[in-house]
């Protein structure tokens, strides 16, 4: 009897062992044969899509990462410099991945996070070492994105393929299934009638004309936070309003998604320890319907940065139980937050059923007549408000400029003459109002060549989601204002801070590091420009391919990136394109708007989907 169980155990060790040997050499074949195919890892249709490996969590192919970080911009490794390359493909668990808001990779690190802080929601970007190295796939299904305006109130469902909302939020019409599409009725928390009347409830609380919240053009931007799917904000464009739309990837996952998929203006952040992506005095009006905020901790910090970001005489719209509930704990949060803003000088404009409008003072007479050792303080002389990356929250009053004080506001122009008309501020960076006007003039004609350049590929309802990389004074946006687009305009975090320019022009932005990868979901913009970008980078000795495979995620299938460069930039972006699947639209050799030694060439990204996908579509 013992015999025989040794027997029966030597057996099954055999057999075990044939079997690792048969899986190893199998997975040589496949590694080396990837390897030696080169293109053929990455082919369309029914072939794979990955070479072994290439997970992002945990991939082991470190040769690959080292030479990526080694490579440089020039062109060394062919006699004419062309050589083609490859990438694999992630895993289809990371088709909606964000590298730097990733809770997985926090686990991993082990990092020593505040939760009550909402730490966990702020941006923790991976090593170089662990960062991705491979093209994010899109989901099973994907189909290139209804058009807008329609997408306004209906999404493909495969492209987002998360319902929960439609559940968890079904009391409330945030969004409904129907067949393959999501459709968003307009709804939320607090507006289950609609937005568009919520709206205009609000702007007749402030006895706005026509019940309008733009306010004859003294309302243009708009930050909206705790924003669910961003209805609030969608049914603003109509009155000529652009809100910042802004939630976490938190339990209510993929909000932004939907946001970005349905055409409206969204990002990824949270009011969390540091300041938010924007400089001060940014927006005219925000907005909180039962965002989930406490505003209270820590001394009113959250509240107070929000005060930082508002305008002189800008508002803040809060409907939550605290305003109107009457058990004991909301009319102490109640209590405790009306003293709180009466000692930021805040006065409420108006209190109505379920919202309380609050509006902020013009100049700093009542923060000098506060009695000495008021709670919160002023903030210090040498504290830069429109310092914003990685800068910490501060408890303390922004109080206005010496110029803000004696006008008694920000002093620009309603919209739309705000968009073209010198704003204040352009006196902090010693721009002249002529300086202004001829960067308006060069964008415009540039603009329009672009879109000379791209015209036998879109047509007008091609492009709705665009995001300008290096934004500068926002001229490249101003151009595109009679395009039913919105942009996206971003400042890089180490060069001249002219995003409040943006803001003063009536356009929105964010502050970024392109070393890094940006606070959004993949597959989320039509249309990305890229001005001296990778020259930037490469000053910094940060890696293009990095950002290569960054803009390829951030971009939607069959949507466009406009790179605008030196010529060594456009020919290392030439040598990735069978790697990346994109195929040129417009080369620099038919380019005739050549501007020193910058060269324009544009590329289309094409719509593929890694075989896993197609088999789970099928």
């Amino acid at each position: 009897m013992m015999r025989g169980r040794s027997d029966g155990a030597q057996k099954k060790r055999l057999f075990t062992s044939v079997a690792v040997v048969a899986v190893f050499v199998v997975v040589l074949y496949l590694y080396f044969g990837s390897k030696n195919n080169g293109e053929s890892a990455l082919e369309y249709g029914s072939r794979s899509l990955r070479k072994l490996g290439s997970s992002y969590l945990g991939g082991d192919d470190d040769s690959d990462l080292s030479s990526k970080q080694d490579e440089k911009f020039g062109l060394e490794d062919g006699e004419d410099g062309i050589v083609p390359k490859s990438f694999p493909v992630c895993d289809d668990r990371h088709s909606e991945l964000i590298p730097c808001l990733d809770r997985h990779l926090i686990y991993q690190m082990r990092l020593k996070l505040d939760l009550t802080l909402m730490e966990h929601y702020e941006r923790h970007c991976p090593l170089p070492e662990r960062r991705y190295n491979c093209l994010i796939p899109p989901p099973a299904g994907y189909k290139v994105p209804i058009k807008w305006p329609r997408s306004r109130d209906e999404v493909w469902k495969a492209n987002i393929p998360h319902t929960h909302l439609a559940h968890e939020k079904s009391d409330q019409n945030w969004m409904v299934e129907k067949g393959e599409k999501i459709i968003f009725p307009g709804g939320g928390t607090h507006f289950h009638y609609g937005a568009d009347k919520y709206i205009a409830s609000i702007a007749n609380m402030l006895n706005f004309p026509n019940n309008n919240l733009n306010n004859g053009g003294r309302v243009r931007t708009v930050f909206d936070v705790g924003c669910g799917v961003a209805s609030f904000g969608g049914y603003l464009l109509s009155s000529d309003i652009i809100a910042m739309s802004l939630a976490p990837n938190d339990v209510h996952q993929n909000q932004i998604q939907f946001a970005l998929e349905r055409g409206i203006p969204a990002y990824l952040g949270v009011l969390g320890t540091k300041r938010l992506p924007y400089p001060s005095r940014s927006f005219e009006f925000a907005h909180c319907s039962r965002c989930r905020i406490d505003w209270l901790q820590r001394g009113g910090i959250l509240l107070l940065e929000l005060d930082r970001v508002l305008r002189p005489g800008g508002y803040f719209a809060y409907s939550s139980p605290e305003a109107y509930a009457q058990d004991e704990e909301d009319l102490r949060i109640w209590r405790e937050m009306s003293a709180l803003v009466e000692r930021m000088c805040w006065k409420i404009a108006e209190k109505r059923n379920q919202t309380v409008i609050w509006v902020k003072p013009l100049n700093n007479d009542c923060y000098m007549e506060r009695p000495a050792g008021t709670q919160p303080p002023l903030c210090r002389s040498d504290d830069d408000p429109d310092a914003v990356w990685g800068v910490n929250m501060e408890p303390c009053i922004t109080p206005y400029s010496d110029h803000d004080h004696k006008v008694g506001g920000s002093g620009l122009a309603p919209w739309p003459a705000r968009l073209t008309t010198p704003p204040p501020r352009l006196a902090d960076f010693g721009y002249s109002s002529d300086m202004f006007e001829k960067d308006m003039e060069l964008w415009q004609r540039r603009v329009e060549h672009y879109w000379n350049l791209l015209s036998p590929k879109i047509s007008s309802d091609t492009m709705r989601n665009i995001m300008d990389m290096k934004a500068n004074l926002g001229s490249f946006a101003a151009a595109l204002k009679d395009k039913d687009v919105w942009v996206m305009n971003v400042v890089p975090k180490d060069g001249p801070n002219t995003l409040k320019i943006v803001y003063d022009r009536g356009l929105i932005g964010t502050t970024h590091d392109w070393c890094e990868a940006f606070s959004t979901y993949p597959r989320t913009y039509d249309l990305l420009h890229a001005w001296n970008v990778f020259s930037d980078i490469e000053k910094k000795g940060c890696s293009g391919e990095d950002l290569l495979l960054e803009i390829d995620r951030i971009v939607r299938p069959s949507g466009f990136v406009i790179f605008r460069d030196k010529q060594h930039v456009i020919d290392f972006v030439k040598k990735y394109l069978p790697a990346l699947h994109w195929e040129a639209v417009a080369d620099p050799t038919s380019d005739q708007d050549q501007e020193g030694d910058e060269l324009v060439f544009i590329i289309q990204k094409k719509l593929w989907l890694s075989s896993e996908s197609i088999r789970d579509a099928e």
